[in-house]
């Protein structure tokens, strides 16, 4: 039996539209369109330009319903996490939604703490403490006095908003929503506690649903300007990691993920969330996974430096591309520095380089100007944290990791990859790199009835997508310097 689905996938940097056939024993993609997806500035904001990814989703599925002749089994969208569009009570979007590296929520955090205490909203919500939580978002609103809530009628994740806009159903998918540290995790419910005594209107958030059912039908208005039947809308991991994740080709329970891109996400598959003094102690976050699993994970800053960095050497002419800058930090010299690239001064966009050389120089550290250096420090801080980050795991669950599952765009970085295995110690194995889109399809495919579950999916992943291996190479040495960098990430 084969079935052919479409998969949106909105990333931080582009979106694409992909068609995926799945088979009883294999799985194809194939890219019809992609488009960059950069925020905007507007009234002195940082925006998602949503009618912008609106027309390029509805174009990327004319263009879809085209190139094949067969029938179309569902629609799946997933996205980034924490971020949202609000809906007025006549159904419209007031505003483009606010990205979440707007300066909007700096000290938001502590606003909360104040109303509170920190200990109570990471034990209710089992999410780690990052200021571009959805519930600092809403503070900002809330303390800035903006009538918005007042004028809201929903609120809408940006996956799910995108459904909306082709379905007409209002809903939160449940991995989506756990990001947004406004959930209780042990319920799986909106958490009353937070929204009482932040004083923010709970009445605005949707009912949730899981990942794996059908939401939807297309609208009928839509589908004749797509030139599309009123094709099934599906809720898949609608955050792009929870889908990612749904595709790593992995059995057994002794492997973790590395979901590898401008964040990085790091963690394990766990039957319930883990909230404790250790995960508190250590910041794990605890976020709804597909087929009722969560996952404990680490965010760590990933390749967002480096996209920084070269962002800003092209704005000084050096048109360098991602393989280059690689091939400069291959030849650049060996544990030159240290960061962590989790440091607060790493989050906002602009600088990279100079932001680099200011901790580097308050680390007592030596600084340069050398792209290709620049580029080998973040990738070998990156690893060492990974291997911090791999510890704090086996600690936590008490269960030894052997093989660490790379997937998603990072794994293009070879370098980094190499170095992962060095710096864990671990046996690395990196792919697939549409792992996002990957698993969409696979939950869309559980949602039809194609697919038993995530495993089957998984299984039909391993037989179709080709993996690479990377073994631990100069082990001693990489420990002796990890001896060295680990103090950057020590809570």
């Amino acid at each position: 039996m084969k079935k052919i689905y479409i998969a949106i996938d909105l990333g931080a940097e582009n979106g694409r539209v992909i068609l995926g056939q799945v088979s009883d024993s294999r799985l194809n993609l194939q890219e019809v369109h992609r488009f960059s997806n950069s925020p905007i500035m507007e009234n002195g904001s940082l925006r998602w330009d949503f009618d912008y990814l609106l027309s390029e989703i509805k174009a990327g599925i004319a263009k879809t319903v085209k190139v094949t002749n067969e029938e179309i089994s569902g629609i799946g969208i997933d996205s980034w996490g924490v971020d949202f569009g609000l809906i007025d009570k006549k159904g419209r979007l007031i505003e483009n939604p606010y990205h979440y590296r707007d300066s909007r929520t700096n000290g938001m955090m502590d606003k909360a703490f104040e109303l509170i205490p920190k200990k109570d909203i990471y034990f209710n919500t089992g999410i780690q403490f990052m200021q571009l939580n959805t519930v600092y978002q809403l503070l900002a609103m809330k303390t800035s006095n903006s009538d918005l809530l007042q004028k809201t009628n929903k609120l809408i994740f940006m996956a799910d908003l995108v459904a909306y806009h082709l379905c007409g159903k209002i809903f939160a998918e449940y991995t989506l929503a756990s990001t947004s540290q406004l959930m209780n995790l042990q319920t799986g419910r909106w958490s009353e506690e937070i929204f009482d005594k932040l004083l923010l209107p709970i009445d605005i958030m949707p009912g949730v649903v899981k990942a794996g059912m059908v939401v939807g039908k297309l609208k009928s208005e839509l589908a004749g300007e797509l030139g599309a039947t009123q094709l099934s809308v599906i809720a898949v991991g609608s955050h792009d990691t929870a889908s990612a994740i749904a595709a790593v080709p992995a059995k057994g329970d002794s492997w973790a993920y590395l979901s590898s891109g401008t964040w990085s996400l790091m963690g394990v598959e766990v039957p319930s969330a883990i909230i404790n003094e250790t995960t508190y102690k250590y910041q794990f976050t605890n976020e709804g996974g597909v087929a009722n699993t969560i996952r404990l994970l680490k965010n760590i800053m990933g390749l967002w430096i480096v996209q920084e960095c070269r962002h800003q050497w092209q704005a000084e002419g050096e048109k360098l591309s991602y393989s280059q800058l690689a091939d400069l930090a291959q030849k650049a010299q060996p544990f030159a520095g240290y960061i962590n690239p989790n440091d607060s001064c790493f989050f906002s966009p602009g600088r990279m380089p100079a932001k680099i050389n200011d901790y580097l120089k308050q680390a007592g550290q030596n600084i340069t100007d050398d792209y290709g250096q620049i580029v080998r420090i973040v990738l070998e801080s990156l690893a060492f944290n990974y291997r911090w980050v791999l510890e704090r795991i086996e600690e936590v669950t008490g269960k030894q990791i052997d093989v660490l599952h790379i997937v998603g765009g990072g794994i293009q970085n070879e370098l980094l990859c190499q170095f992962t295995a060095d710096a864990t110690g671990k046996k690395v194995v990196a792919g697939p790199v549409e792992a996002t889109a990957i698993g969409n399809i696979i939950m869309q495919a559980i949602a039809t009835g194609q697919l038993k579950s995530v495993s089957h999916g998984r299984e039909i992943v391993k037989n179709s997508i080709k993996t690479k291996k990377y073994l631990p190479s100069d082990s001693d040495v990489w420990t002796e310097k990890y001896k060295r960098a680990r103090k950057f990430f020590d809570v």
